[in-house]
């Protein structure tokens, strides 16, 4: 019996954590009460609370798992790109730019959290995920010790604005091409 009610109890976790998501995504943090996260959830607040001490807390779990997506989405892609560096470089950042625009993840980590999680801890989750493959990607193409640091913030903090941007122009069919080309003649300067 213990066993079905930790598989059920982790079940719960799962359904609110997803719940949250889509929550914090469509309507942002200040606007989701803990009770509109249960009812998308269909459990009760106590459940939530369970898993989850508070509010800020419930966002916290959710941008980390933001986070771990597009990471991993950024490490599907360079490693499918080949064992060229330059050609994993560039497919793993292409792939960032889409795996953070393309779902809950823009709002979730660039518009909310900084302010909701503070920033140290969201640099912390940055550095820990898609930044810490990109450092690594640009060590591997060549980028001496002494500019990897300062490549890595300038390249991670073009692409975050540009997914910004990408988020500000929805209707515009074209700007998701033109930024990845400008991501390319970006990338074409660093390698």
């Amino acid at each position: 019996m213990p066993r079905a009610s930790a598989a059920a109890a982790a079940e719960t976790a799962r359904a609110v954590l997803a719940a949250a998501t889509r929550q914090f995504a469509e309507r942002g943090f200040a606007a989701v009460s803990l009770d509109d996260v249960a009812e998308a959830a269909g459990v009760t607040r106590g459940a939530v609370y369970h898993h989850f001490r508070s509010k800020a807390a419930l966002f916290a779990a959710v941008a980390a798992a933001c986070h771990e997506e597009v990471a991993n989405a950024v490490v599907a892609a360079a490693e499918a790109a080949g064992p060229e560096p330059a050609r994993q470089l560039s497919a793993g950042s292409h792939a960032f730019v889409d795996a953070i625009t393309n779902g809950p993840a823009v709002r979730i980590l660039l518009i909310d959290g900084p302010a909701v999680v503070g920033w140290e801890e969201w640099r912390r989750l940055d550095e820990a995920g898609s930044a810490a493959h990109l450092r690594e990607a640009l060590e591997t193409v060549g980028v001496d010790e002494e500019q990897v640091d300062v490549l890595t913030v300038l390249l991670s903090g073009a692409m975050n604005e540009a997914a910004l941007w990408l988020a500000r122009h929805p209707e515009d069919d074209t700007a998701r091409e033109r930024t990845h080309r400008a991501l390319d003649r970006l990338l074409g300067a660093i390698i």
